[in-house]
């Protein structure tokens, strides 16, 4: 059975805003994972907010012990844009989550993930949810990282869908075309969370409203940084997109893949951050969500985070 299995290390790589917050609290109250520390990027705001954000969801839920590492401060090529429109000025929208005194490592984000991989031999899953700025640099480090690490999960991509930054392009990928490019081209065991399945996955605001006594912990986390936009913006959904992610390092089989080579659109055109499935290309071929039992991971989700998820899909 699942909950029999020796835990699965994880490395997750954020640029916390609301849902990479859900997804930290996701990951780290899941006994079948064990997170091994946290990288930070800039992407839906500055690297500084990011590694901010990050520490007070880690001392909510109770991860106070749990090391951060910051990584890069702006793509590898491009001027940084952030999503602030969406998860506010703060990154967490608004929520107030509790500061503790305590800094982050010494080491940078690139360092991190090799030192990871090299320590845990070949058994490391990492999940990024953010620009894929750090694992760039971090291949950069050590060419032999993809035969070091067990699997990659990405929380980024629109294959057969718009974007959500542009209208060709996912917000993760249109940050940093360029580093997600290295990573499509690279030998990693990659599984592509894209908009393709992130969009069916939703926590709506009527299983929101019912959590107004979480005063700990994930569930604390998610009726936080979802006030904003089941309040203020009186929306009636909203996306599990970096959750879902954390899901799929749980179980893989909660989405359907399909294998081709991948490619990044890392042109000046408005279609950079473009991602695309090729029939044939002279990179390998990675595995590209296009199909998940939203079902499942809803109730999935609900158990571990302690949130009244009903029967809808």
């Amino acid at each position: 059975m699942m909950a029999d299995r020796i835990p699965t290390p994880v490395l997750m790589d954020v640029d916390t805003g609301v849902d990479d917050a859900m997804a930290l609290a996701l990951a780290w109250t899941t006994p079948q994972i064990e997170l091994v520390g946290v990288t930070t990027v800039a992407g839906n705001v500055t690297l500084d907010q990011a590694t901010t954000n990050t520490l007070r969801v880690l001392n909510t839920i109770g991860a106070t012990d749990l090391p951060v590492y910051r990584g890069m401060n702006r793509p590898l090529v491009r001027d940084h844009f952030d999503a602030a429109h969406f998860h506010g000025n703060d990154g967490l929208g608004g929520a107030k989550l509790p500061d503790r005194d305590r800094s982050v490592e010494a080491m940078t984000a690139p360092e991190f993930i090799v030192q990871s991989a090299r320590n845990y031999q070949g058994s490391l899953t990492l999940c990024f949810v953010g620009p894929l700025t750090n694992l760039a640099v971090a291949l950069s480090l050590a060419p032999d990282l993809p035969q070091l690490v067990d699997r990659v999960v990405i929380m980024g991509g629109a294959f057969q869908v718009p974007g959500n930054a542009t209208p060709t392009a996912e917000f993760n990928i249109a940050v940093d075309p360029e580093a997600a490019d290295q990573i499509a081209r690279s030998n990693f065991d990659v599984t592509w969370i894209g908009l393709d399945v992130t969009h069916s996955t939703k926590l709506y605001s009527e299983e929101w409203k019912q959590m107004s006594d979480a005063v700990s912990g994930g569930t604390k986390i998610v009726r936080d940084v979802c006030r904003q936009a089941f309040v203020d913006r009186a929306e009636g959904s909203m996306h599990l997109h970096d959750p879902l992610a954390v899901g799929v390092v749980l179980d893989q089989s909660l989405v359907e893949v399909e294998r081709a080579p991948v490619q990044v659109d890392t042109s000046v055109r408005t279609t950079a951050g473009a991602t695309r499935m090729m029939k044939s290309a002279a990179r390998p071929d990675q595995n590209v969500a296009i199909k998940v039992d939203s079902r499942r991971f809803r109730q999935m989700f609900g158990r571990l985070l302690n949130v009244p998820i009903d029967d809808r899909e």
